[in-house]
This record gives C-alpha cells, structure tokens and sequence, in this order.
C-alpha cells in the first residue's frame, strides 16, 4: 500500500494589535526572528512585507503534520509577538487596502508586479497549501486527476475570507476571486500521466508564457521541486484542528483512489462542468453548499451528506493512516461552520450589540487573532526556543 510523506505551508498576516490593521511595512526583524525559531521547518518571506509564509518539516504521518503546525505558528507568533505585532490566519483581512501594501524587493515578486500589474497587486490572500509525497510520477498525475472531483469539498471546509476591503462580500471565500485574476489559475486540465503533464508544461513554454511549472498556479498541481501533488485550493484555518483535518482527508484520499488504481477501477471522470459548478458553489456558500456528487451520478448533495459519506468510505485508510479522529473532524467542521461562518456571526453579533461597523470589523479581527494564537503560542519549537 502507498507511502505518503505530507507537508503544510500557511500565509498568515502580520497585523497592529492596536489599531487591528495589517503592518504594511512590517520590522525586517520579525521574520530574521521566525527563521531562527524555525528549527527544521521554514519560514520565507511573501509576495507582499505584510505577509510570513511558513514551510513544515516533511512529515510521515498526520500527528506530525499537528505538531509541526503548533511549531511554525509558534515561530511567527513569537516573532511577531516580540516587535508588537500579531498574526493572523485569514485569508483576507476585513478592511486592509491593497493599495497600500509593498512588494517584497526580490527579483521574482518585482517581475511578477511588473508582468502582471494590479492583478498581483490584488493579490492580498493568505493561503494553505498542503504537499503529499507518494507513488511514481504517472501514479500521483493519476491520483491527482481524481481528487479534482474533491477540490469543492476542501474549499468548502476551510472558507476563512468573507471580508473585502470592509465590506461582507456575500462569498465564503473572496480569496478565489482574487486568484481569478492571474491566468493559470483554477481547476487543471485533464491529464492522467506525467507525459501529459510535461506537454502542457511545454505548450506554455513554446508561447513564452512560462518559465516552468511553478508559473501554473491551478486549484492542485504537480509540485515543480518536489516529488509531490500540492493542494492549493484551501484557504488558510484559523484553528489548527481544522487544518490537520483537512490534512487527514487529503491523506485518506490519496490512499483511498490510489487503492482503486491499483485494483484497476479508475475513478469517475467527472465532466468539468461539475467540477468547476462545484468550485463555484462553495465559493459562495461554504457549509452550505449543494455539490454535485464527486461519483457522478448527477444532481447535487448536501456537502454535510457529502462529508459524511466521505468519512465512513475512508475509515479504513484513516485507521491504516493513524488519523481517525483527525478524519472524524470534518462533518464537526461542517456543523460548526468554517471560519468564514464564524467571522460572519462576530461581525453581526457585534452590530446588534451596537457597535458601528469599523468597530465590528475590529471584533472579527480579534476572533481571528484569537484562534490563530489559541494552540501555536502554546506549542514548543524543535528547537526549544
């Protein structure tokens, strides 16, 4: 049976716990700090100085994804902790502008603002983005093409970007419409071995559109330097259960279809009208969305029943995997609501309570801190900083 390896990257923002508003220009010493806190994981800079990026060590199992989510967490809150600031894991803040945000001074986010101009710009997220290591080539592009029928699931599990420039979008995550704006975004072709993949690559390279698979920025891709499928449609969780739940289904997944490949039932080509509605609709409503059913079978099924569903079919895999509570997590994540369902309720229970809106904004906010902090600033460091 497939070995899977598994790593996390969050993009959390750096906020003023003042004023609540995102540090446009934040103190370099905040990430020189986080890096050497990081001990065998990562922490990078991002696109904008407003942002942290952190990097988890490779993990063999889901209890060393949890551990080494508190520890990267643990790094940038202390970092950012100790020149008076705070994080934040949404994937957008409620008001902040990002007019007046700045790029990051390397080469590759100068070129991207200079290619792409206010697409880029816009680019004010934070996302989550889970890495599994396994099979062979042909193997993971397989794997891949199946969980493209999933992606709504993931995204409608971890919506945390309600808020837009002081507005309630009306979406449970305005971060996809963020991302619609560059191209190469989105849902991936159908493809089913590593040779259809390297010919879309070089499709793209023959137009001099790309410089290689890192410029595709799709839904779920083939990592460019790594042995892995990244998932990249996520948005980032406040809560760390969240986070290691939806690590737990992505594991199970893999493992579930990869068993289906190797028994010679390849699993139900969906037509991409129903993978890109799906998208769509969980987009918009998160918890509540209506998805078509990921085995085709047409029309469209609670995400609850869905979820359901999912946990009782992969309950083996969980057991062989080590994850089932992590794995029976997530219809609780559906009961609950996401983050964005949570950031809507403090914004509104703040209105009725008579704050104005600025001040209900302020409230979201410190729910958000809240969550972010409540597990990572207890957790050691591998290095025991």
């Amino acid at each position: 049976m497939v070995d899977i390896t598994l790593g996390i990257e969050e993009e959390l923002m750096i906020v003023d716990p003042g004023s609540r508003d995102v540090v446009p220009d934040p103190d370099e010493r905040i990430l020189a700090r986080a890096s050497e806190l990081a001990g065998e994981h990562k922490v990078v800079s991002e696109l904008l100085r407003s942002q942290i990026e952190t990097n988890s060590r490779v993990c063999g199992s889901i209890a060393e994804i949890e551990q080494s989510l508190r520890e990267t967490r643990r790094c940038a809150i202390e970092a950012a902790r100790s020149h008076g600031a705070r994080v934040v894991a949404s994937s957008t803040h409620p008001w902040a502008r990002w007019q007046d945000q700045k790029v990051t001074e390397k080469e590759r986010y100068q070129r991207a603002e200079i290619d792409y101009q206010d697409s880029v710009r816009q680019f004010f997220i934070g996302g989550m983005h889970i890495h599994a290591g396994f099979g062979d080539d042909d193997r993971r592009i397989e794997v891949m093409h199946a969980l493209r029928g999933y992606l709504a699931v993931f995204l409608a599990l971890s919506c945390s970007s309600p808020f837009y420039a002081g507005r309630l979008t009306g979406l449970k995550s305005y971060r996809q419409m963020a991302i619609g704006a560059l191209p190469r975004t989105g849902t991936p072709p159908a493809m089913r071995t590593r040779r259809e993949y390297d010919a879309v690559v070089e499709r793209y390279r023959a137009i001099e559109a790309i410089k290689d698979g890192t410029d595709l920025w799709w839904d779920i891709r083939p990592s460019e330097n790594y042995a892995t499928i990244e998932l990249r449609i996520c948005d980032i969780c406040p809560r760390i259960e969240d986070a290691v739940a939806i690590a737990a289904l992505y594991a199970c997944l893999i493992r579930h279809l990869d068993a289906r490949l190797d028994a010679g039932e390849g699993p139900e080509d969906l037509p991409p009208e129903s993978v890109e509605e799906g998208r769509w609709i969980s987009q918009r409503y998160g918890t509540f969305a209506f998805l078509p059913h990921p085995n085709g079978s047409g029309g469209r099924v609670d995400v609850a029943e869905l979820a359901d569903e999912l946990v009782a079919t992969l309950r083996d895999d969980a057991r062989a995997l080590g994850c089932e509570d992590a794995l029976a997590r997530v219809p609780r994540m559906i009961a609950e609501g996401n983050s964005a369902d949570r950031q809507e309720d403090v914004y509104r229970q703040a209105m009725l309570d008579g704050a104005d809106s600025p001040e209900a904004l302020r409230a979201v906010v410190d729910s958000v801190i809240a969550e972010t902090e409540r597990d990572g600033a207890g957790a050691s460091t591998s290095t025991g900083a």
